[in-house]
């Protein structure tokens, strides 16, 4: 195979979806024998060449066949139509608890799974302190994996899946319920095992880590590949596509938006626009673009130096950025309709999908007249630079200065 790794040819992936099957023999004759089902082709006329001592990352939504791809690569699948071939020793952990039995202490399982993958009982005696340690269950190792917790399965398989010592390692989306330290352990090995030449296979929704840990990607897309190529440029194409035109969600009572809102209401914010550069209303921006959040309020009485507060969170709770209007301006009083606009010039979010939370409330504080939650979601698509990390981008500039 020179330097490929894993060579997949034509290869395509068929499954029966039964809405009823045959539960006896009475059932069966009155069906005529045989069940109704409906075919499902989890894999359509997939190619694909991994080189030798790659990472290279599997992404898609859920039920695309990535999954399906790494079984078949891994041999615990046939594919019906095509051909996959690996070259060396297959390592594989895709799914929790696979190749552990529950009743047996996770001692016993290490053997039991090391001699699946295909070590000897020599070969694990002398691994065995040092895969125990890696998963660091010292303290448990003598007792059944029924009791373990589904970070204490996903450490143990992993430690056994990877002083298998393979040529080629295929792991799913297990690894995302480890703990911190874990997942930092596991990103040392991938390394260590990238700088022995090994080829790592992973399937994972974590984009940042198939950003920065992956050499290479396929997009998967209803079975079929829809684009091979650079993480970064792969993901933001992903990104992109995968974000649905946003519409304004709203309650079915009140037909005001559907988020948590509190206050004394002497003051109310009516809606919340995000602008683009144009002064369009949107609900999906680039990231570095210039956009404008105007927030619509109306003061149904005479109020004295209001102050306007402005949130977002991305979907997983993250607090990204709060800031209020009482060190930039003051409004001596405001008085029924009209609005205020936050503006940032360049756009530092990274892309995602954020949650707008915005409040009025007296000048010290001690009256909050409107608090309204996640009154408006919208989505960043990719802009520039092309590859961050982390909540935001600090738009700055890289000088070189070479040395004499």
């Amino acid at each position: 195979m020179g330097d490929v790794a894993v060579r997949v040819e034509g290869v395509h992936k068929r499954f029966r979806l039964y809405a009823e099957r045959n539960q006896s023999l009475k059932a069966a004759m009155m069906r005529g024998g045989r069940a109704k089902y409906d075919e499902f082709w989890a894999l359509r006329d997939v190619d694909l060449e991994i080189p030798a001592g790659s990472t290279f990352a599997l992404i898609g939504e859920n039920g695309s066949g990535k999954s399906t791809l790494l079984k078949c690569m891994a041999r615990i699948l046939r594919p019906d139509r095509g051909r996959i071939t690996v070259a060396g020793k297959v390592s594989a952990l895709l799914e929790l608890g696979a190749g552990f039995h529950p009743e047996l202490s996770g001692r016993e399982n290490v053997y039991l799974n090391a001699s699946i993958l295909g070590l000897s009982r020599k070969q694990v005696d002398k691994r065995f302190d040092e895969i125990v340690d890696f998963a660091g269950l010292d303290q448990f190792i003598d007792s059944p994996v029924k009791n373990y917790s589904s970070g204490m399965y996903v450490r143990l398989g992993f430690s056994v899946a990877i002083n298998v010592d393979p040529d080629v390692l295929l792991v799913d989306e297990v690894l995302a319920v480890g703990d911190e330290t874990f997942q930092r352990r596991c990103n040392e090995k991938f390394a260590e095992l990238k700088e022995q030449g090994k080829t790592i296979v992973v399937v994972s929704h974590a984009l940042g880590i198939v950003r920065t840990m992956c050499d290479s990607a396929a997009w998967l897309e209803h079975g079929v590949i829809r684009e091979i190529g650079t993480p970064a440029q792969l993901i933001d194409d992903y990104i992109e596509m995968t974000h649905p035109e946003r519409e304004e969600v709203l309650d079915e009572e009140t037909g005001e938006d559907a988020g948590v809102r509190w206050g004394s209401g002497e003051a109310q914010v009516e809606r919340i626009e995000l602008l683009d550069a144009d002064g369009m209303p949107t609900r999906q921006v680039r990231m570095g673009d210039r956009v404008t959040w105007r927030f619509h309020y109306r003061a149904h009485q005479s109020l004295p130096k209001a102050v306007f507060g402005f949130g977002l969170h991305r979907l997983d709770g993250v607090h990204v950025s709060g800031i209020n209007s009482r060190e930039s301006f003051s409004l001596a009083e405001i008085n029924g309709p009209g609005h205020v606009d936050f503006t940032s010039d360049r756009l530092p979010l990274l892309p995602g999908t954020y949650d707008v939370t915005a409040a009025i409330h007296s000048w010290d504080n001690l009256e909050t007249w409107d608090h309204r939650n996640k009154a408006l979601r919208f989505d960043v698509e990719p802009g520039l630079p092309r590859e961050a990390e982390g909540v935001v981008v600090l738009h700055g500039e890289w000088t070189p200065h070479p040395g004499p």
